[in-house]
């Protein structure tokens, strides 16, 4: 495909995208802008962009596909200045946000001059951020929800998957109520738990310092998500009011059933309770992107000893495999600790294991 893309907002989201169209369409030019000067400049620099502008009106007025890759309330906020300037009649305009109903709402002003929208969400991350993390092939299998209103023509949905085929992704197409609805349920109340969570605890630690030092092992593995950009999710929690809402009151009520199963020590609810839930989690699909990152991290025990990371991430850089983070967790002087390894994808940890077997006699097993 020929044609001029411009995409606002160099971050990891926005340069990725970028890289993947480039990739595919390579005839196309792309066109970056960022309120940051320097994700500009880094952006032309490797190659993600062909070329950067210093306003919007000079990269969106010639565009044919126009990506707001910004966090949703700028989104908001792009789409009142788009809006205002003179498009090309052809032009296809779609966001990454998290949140659709409000984003979408706010399009039909782009609706109102004949301009198409449709509402985007690539459920795919990485633990690193910033137009320098940009990578091809970052929504690889990943789930793409595209979330275009009724009234959008079948064939520019189809032009925009065209566009965006480059990342490889698997595109759903959903409106946005369902949208919201859906990541509502598996990524946005996950977070308000997990920051909850965190929150208690903190609570509890004032008045005894073993919850911190207990904290670190597997405590600090379930809570990871509320490590996320709280810019981020105060703009989610606001935009999907609504849902969250609903959600929550479903969640306290879920709580209080427990609360007094534990009260009236309902020994075989409880158990069921637990059973039914282990069931559902076991049955839910592996080794597949979901709205929330996974994280592949790979277990070692190694012995306790002076140089034992920089010995087995040796190994790991003799194959070119990469890491995302690295822990040692349960160490004791003279008996086997726990090598925590974290890696991007799920093929990155198989090879990391069997990387581990061959330069070693260390075990590994994963989480």
């Amino acid at each position: 495909m020929n044609g001029r893309v411009f995409v606002i907002g160099l971050g990891l989201i926005g340069g990725s995208l970028a890289l993947s169209i480039k990739n595919n369409h390579p005839h196309c030019t792309i066109i970056g802008f960022d309120i940051a000067e320097k994700n500009k400049k880094l952006g032309k620099m490797l190659g993600v962009i062909d070329d950067c502008v210093d306003t919007l009106e000079d990269g969106a007025e010639e565009a044919d596909l126009i990506i707001i890759a910004t966090p949703v309330r700028q989104a908001e906020m792009m789409i009142e200045k788009l809006a205002q300037m003179p498009l090309k009649n052809d032009v296809l305009v779609t966001d990454v946000g998290s949140t659709k109903g409000k984003v979408v709402e706010k399009s039909r002003l782009l609706q109102e001059k004949g301009i198409t929208f449709i509402g985007g969400h690539p459920m795919a991350g990485s633990h690193k951020s910033g137009v320098s993390a940009s990578k091809a092939l970052l929504f690889e299998n990943a789930f793409y929800l595209l979330t275009p209103e009724e009234t959008v023509d079948k064939n520019s949905v189809q032009l925009l998957m065209n566009w965006l085929s480059g990342t490889r992704a698997k595109f759903l197409v959903v409106s946005p109520e369902e949208h919201d609805l859906l990541t509502g349920v598996i990524s946005h109340l996950p977070h308000i738990v997990a920051a909850s969570l965190v929150h208690q605890a903190d609570d509890v630690a004032k008045s005894n310092e073993l919850v911190t030092r207990l904290a670190a092992g597997g405590f600090r593995d379930i809570t990871r998500i509320a490590s996320s950009s709280p810019a981020m999710w105060r703009d989610i929690l606001l935009h999907n009011k609504t849902v969250l809402l609903e959600l929550l009151d479903k969640w306290t009520k879920e709580m209080e059933k427990v609360k007094t199963l534990i009260k009236t020590e309902e020994a075989d609810e409880i158990f069921d309770y637990f059973q039914v839930a282990k069931n559902v989690r076991d049955e839910l699909p592996q080794n597949q992107k979901g709205a929330i990152p996974a994280f592949y991290d790979l277990y070692v025990d190694v012995p306790d000893y002076p140089g034992i990371i920089s010995e087995v991430t040796g190994f790991l850089a003799k194959e070119n495999i990469s890491i995302t983070n690295i822990r040692i967790i349960e160490t004791r002087e003279e008996i086997y600790g726990v090598l925590v390894i974290s890696f991007q994808t799920e093929e990155d940890r198989k090879r990391a294991q069997a990387c581990i077997a061959a330069y070693s006699t260390y075990e590994t097993s994963i989480g």
